[in-house]
């Protein structure tokens, strides 16, 4: 009698057979497009096919931008509470650390660019979409406070949803006391200059986003208060192609200039000498 295991496809390898590797491989949201990991790392995760931003960590930014190793956080262990007891906030904020890795939507902290001392903030968007809430605002504000009394330049990148609609009118104050303190480190005559990255919306495009110095954007960023879509459902007109992307808030005056991410850090680094860092 036959038996089954005769028919059974035999699991042999060749001798000699090298090990294929697996490329890690992502999806480009703009083009749907198959690429390659390393090859998108290498163009700072731009696609080379259709240019769309793939969107970046908090982390990941601070890593292209800082010097090797110059990197010094602050008020890393602060984090949201629940302060309205607002129904599943609780169990998004955890749902948030864990899909991004931080306890909040914003690094701060000290480092330097091409030698030149600053410091630094970039939002996260894999929090919660970058959003606003009490423990962002007050790290803010205490790095524009630090970079006051230390009489240091503020770089900062922003990305985000806006307020956090979960902590309600205690969000909403952010912007007032993030404003603030840009406003009394500008009156110092220190620099602030700010990156708006796709998208910069809400809370913080309507306050310390567009209150930097020198104001940078990345091409094709989504820049405003509200979104395309609640404008045209409420005033119920077609917009423009294009409305409120970076190059359409260069064209009004909005933005200064457009720097893509391979040129970031040269551009940040040469407006920080140029406004009287010194490298140490």
């Amino acid at each position: 009698m036959l038996q089954k295991s005769l028919f059974k496809k035999p699991n042999l390898k060749l001798e000699g057979e090298p090990a294929i590797a697996a490329v890690p491989m992502i999806d480009c949201p703009g083009c749907r497009h198959r690429l390659e990991l390393p090859e998108l790392e290498k163009e700072y995760y731009v696609c080379p096919r259709c240019g769309y931003s793939h969107k970046l960590t908090a982390r990941r930014r601070i890593g292209m931008i800082l010097d090797a190793e110059s990197f010094r956080e602050l008020d890393a262990g602060m984090e949201s509470r629940d302060p309205l007891q607002f129904p599943a906030y609780a169990e998004k904020l955890e749902q948030a650390k864990a899909v991004s890795g931080e306890k909040e939507a914003v690094v701060t902290g000290l480092g330097s660019i091409q030698g030149v001392p600053c410091a630094f903030f970039a939002m996260e968007p894999g929090f919660m979409m970058g959003s606003m809430g009490a423990a962002v605002g007050e790290k803010l504000t205490r790095l524009f406070e630090r970079a006051l009394k230390d009489r240091l330049p503020v770089i900062g990148f922003t990305v985000s949803g806006g307020a956090r609609v979960q902590e309600g009118i205690l969000s909403l104050m952010q912007m007032a006391k993030v404003s603030g303190a840009v406003r009394r480190h500008s009156d110092a005559g220190l620099l602030y200059t700010a990156v708006l990255c796709d998208a910069t919306t809400g809370g913080v495009a309507a306050s310390f986003a567009m209150q930097a110095d020198i104001i940078l954007a990345e091409p094709g960023a989504l820049i405003g208060f509200a979104g395309p879509r609640v404008i045209e459902q409420t005033t119920r007109q077609k917009l423009p192609a294009g409305f409120q992307r970076a190059e359409f808030q260069l064209e009004k005056g909005f933005v200064g200039t457009l720097c893509k991410r391979s040129e970031q850090r040269s551009l940040l680094g040469m407006l920080l000498k140029m406004h009287g860092g010194k490298e140490r």
